[in-house]
């Protein structure tokens, strides 16, 4: 059983970063696609950005330019680097990890941006 477990969520200031960090225990995270997911309240959850074994990425057009995915497989985790943060990044983020059929969620960490 795969555990993930985000940090890095907190309240920040409009123009301000955070990064998120997302832990994986286990072996499968060296070949397993990572993702971001962001869930505001009322709304439905949304891919935010996700890199695969080979680190290539993508991102939701929103975030181009202001927030950078990143791993590191010997540590076992994977970034969300957020900068420029505006009021509509509030939400609820995610970490996924994708391997073949299984997919696997952390509890979430919470991101606040105030104006």
């Amino acid at each position: 059983q795969v555990q993930l477990v985000e940090s890095g969520g907190g309240l920040v200031q409009a123009g301000g970063s955070l990064r998120l960090s997302c832990a994986a225990s286990g072996s499968l995270f060296r070949s397993a696609v990572m993702a971001w997911y962001r869930q505001a309240p009322g709304k439905q959850r949304e891919l935010v950005a996700a890199i695969n074994s080979r680190g290539l990425t993508n991102y939701k057009d929103s975030v181009l330019g202001r927030f950078t995915i990143s791993r590191d497989n010997a540590k076992n985790t994977v970034y969300l680097q957020m900068n420029s943060l505006k009021r509509e990044d509030t939400a609820v983020y995610y970490c996924k990890m994708d391997y073949g059929s299984f997919d696997f969620w952390g509890q979430g960490t919470q991101v606040t941006v105030s104006s």
